[in-house]
C-alpha cells in the first residue's frame, strides 16, 4: 500500500484493519507520512536488501500501533541487526532478517511477505482497494493478482518439509486427495515450495511427493492460476453441504476468509435459499484462513430482528436482514483470527451456541500493508478491545475443547464429529 495511513481511523476502519478488510483505503494524514510513503514505495526504491531494511525499519518506527515499539529501542534494534542484513544474498535471506527483527515486537499482523509466499498474493487481494492508490502496478503492472497454486495453507518445518494444515474447499489440492497432516517432500522431485513448485506448471501435472500415515507416497495434482478472493468465496460455496445425523440434518459451511461483505452475503444466501435452507442446525466453521468480520455479523443469529422479502415488479425476490433461528454452532481453533476471534468472542459472550475445538490465536490488532521493495510489509497500527476486553495474544477458549487429530478428513476430524453430536443431541 502506497498511501500514508491514517493514525485515527474510525471505528469501522479500525475493526476492518484488525480484521484484514480490504474494501476500504485509510486517507493520508500529513505530508511527512506521504513522502515516507514515496519513499518505501515507490520506484526509487532500488532492490538490494539493505533498502528494503531500511524501509521496513523507518515504517514500523513511524506506524507501528505503539509509539514506545512494546518497550524496545528501536534505533538499537536496527544496529543489531543491520549488519545481518547486509550480509544476505538473496531475497528470502533479507526477509528472514526483517521478520527476526520484527518478531521482537511480539505483535500480531506484523509480517514481511515475499512473492514466494501465497500470503503475499492473498494480502494484496485482501488490500487491493488501497494498494490501488499505493502503487499496486509496481507489483502487478496489469492489475491482476494471482498465483499458481494448488489451494493448501501449510506450515513449514526446518527440514524443508511442508505440513498441509489446511486445504481450501473446492482446489485442486482437495480434488487430488491431499489432507491436512500431509507432509510434502517434494514436487516433480525436487524440494517442495509453496509458490515455486509451481510456476510455469498451471494446468500441467505435478507428482507431489508427501508422507502419510508413516510411509510415502505419490499424489499428482495439477496447479491453476489462484485468484485469492475468489478462492475463498468458492472455498465458502464448495464447502457447503448437510451431513445426515439419526435426528437432524445438520448443515455445515466453512468460512475461509471474512475480508468483505461479500462472503457474509453469500453465506446468506446458501442459509435462506442455498444447499443450507432446509437444514436442521448449522456448523459454523471458522477455523484457519484470514479474518476479516465485522461484529455486526453476528446479527444473523438474532431470533428477534425480523427478516423482510422485497420483490420487484419482474417477480424477482430478494430477502433482507436474513435470520437463523435454528442451532448452531461455531468451530475454532489455532488458526482462527483477527476478525474471526471478535465473532467468537461474541458468540460465546451472548451465548448463540457452543463454541467448539481449540483457543483461536489472539491476532486482534488492526493492520494495514505497504508494498516495500519485492514485499509486502504487513503492520500493526492500532491496537483494539472488544466489550473492553483485550484479545491480542489471550484468543477465545470454547466452550467444549476437542483437540484436532494429525489429519481431518471428514472422517476423523473430532471437532466437527463433536459439532454434529452436539447438534443432534446424541
Amino acid at each position: 500500500m502506497k498511501q500514508a495511513i491514517d493514525t485515527s481511523p474510525s471505528r469501522r476502519q479500525v475493526l476492518r484493519l484488525a480484521a484484514f478488510a480490504a474494501a476500504s483505503a485509510v486517507p493520508a494524514k500529513a505530508a511527512n507520512a506521504e513522502e515516507l510513503s514515496r519513499e518505501t514505495n515507490g520506484s526509487h526504491v532500488p532492490a538490494d536488501g539493505v533498502s528494503t531494511f531500511e524501509s521496513v525499519w523507518r515504517t514500523v518506527r513511524d506506524h507501528f500501533y505503539d509509539p514506545r515499539h512494546n518497550g524496545l529501542d528501536w534505533p538499537a534494534v536496527r544496529e543489531r541487526y543491520l549488519s545481518d542484513v547486509e550480509r544476505a544474498t538473496s531475497e528470502d535471506s533479507v526477509a528472514r532478517v526483517i521478520n527476526a527483527m520484527l518478531s521482537e515486537l511480539h505483535a500480531s499482523h506484523t509480517h514481511f511477505y515475499t512473492p514466494d509466499e501465497p500470503e503475499y498474493y492473498q494480502l494484496a487481494d485482501i488490500f487491493v482497494g488501497a494498494l490501488r492508490r499505493r502503487g499496486l502496478e509496481r507489483a502487478f503492472p496489469d492489475g491482476h493478482i494471482s498465483y499458481p497454486g494448488i489451494g493448501i495453507i501449510s506450515a513449514s518445518e526446518k527440514d524443508a518439509r511442508h505440513t498441509i494444515t489446511a486445504i481450501i474447499d473446492g482446489t485442486p489440492a482437495q480434488q487430488a486427495g491431499l489432507r491436512p497432516g500431509d507432509e510434502i517432500i517434494a514436487a516433480d522431485g525436487t524440494a517442495f515450495e509453496p509458490i515455486g513448485s509451481f510456476r510455469g506448471k498451471v494446468g500441467k501435472t505435478v507428482v507431489l511427493e508427501i508422507h502419510r500415515d508413516g510411509s510415502d507416497r505419490q499424489i499428482s495434482v495439477v496447479p491453476v492460476d489462484i485468484e485469492p478472493n475468489k478462492m475463498f468465496l468458492r472455498g465458502l460455496e464448495s464447502s457447503a453441504r448437510i451431513i445426515e445425523s439419526d435426528t437432524r440434518r445438520v448443515g455445515y459451511v466453512h468460512v475461509w476468509c471474512y475480508a468483505g461483505s461479500i462472503y457474509q452475503r453469500a453465506l446468506e444466501y446458501l442459509l435462506s435459499q442455498g444447499t443450507l435452507k432446509d437444514a436442521d442446525a448449522l456448523i459454523w466453521d471458522l477455523r484457519d484462513g484470514w479474518g476479516g468480520a465485522q461484529p455486526e455479523y453476528l446479527d444473523l443469529f438474532n431470533a428477534r430482528a425480523p427478516t423482510m422479502q422485497v420483490t420487484d415488479r419482474s417477480g424477482k425476490s430478494e430477502l433482507v436482514n436474513v435470520k437463523w433461528r435454528k442451532p448452531v454452532a461455531m468451530l475454532i481453533n489455532g488458526g482462527t483470527r483477527s476478525g474471526k476471534e471478535v465473532l467468537a468472542y461474541g458468540f460465546k459472550k451472548y451465548q448463540l451456541g457452543e463454541l467448539i475445538g481449540t483457543r483461536t490465536e489472539g491476532a486482534v490488532l488492526a493492520a494495514t500493508a505497504f508494498l516495500i521493495g519485492s514485499g509486502l510489509l504487513l503492520l500493526a497500527v492500532e491496537d483494539v478491545r472488544v466489550d473492553g476486553e483485550r484479545l491480542e495474544g489471550v484468543g477465545v477458549t470454547p466452550t467444549i475443547e476437542v483437540e484436532a487429530s494429525a489429519a481431518s478428513a471428514e472422517s476423523d476430524d473430532p471437532q466437527l464429529s463433536r459439532a454434529v453430536e452436539v447438534l443432534s443431541g446424541t
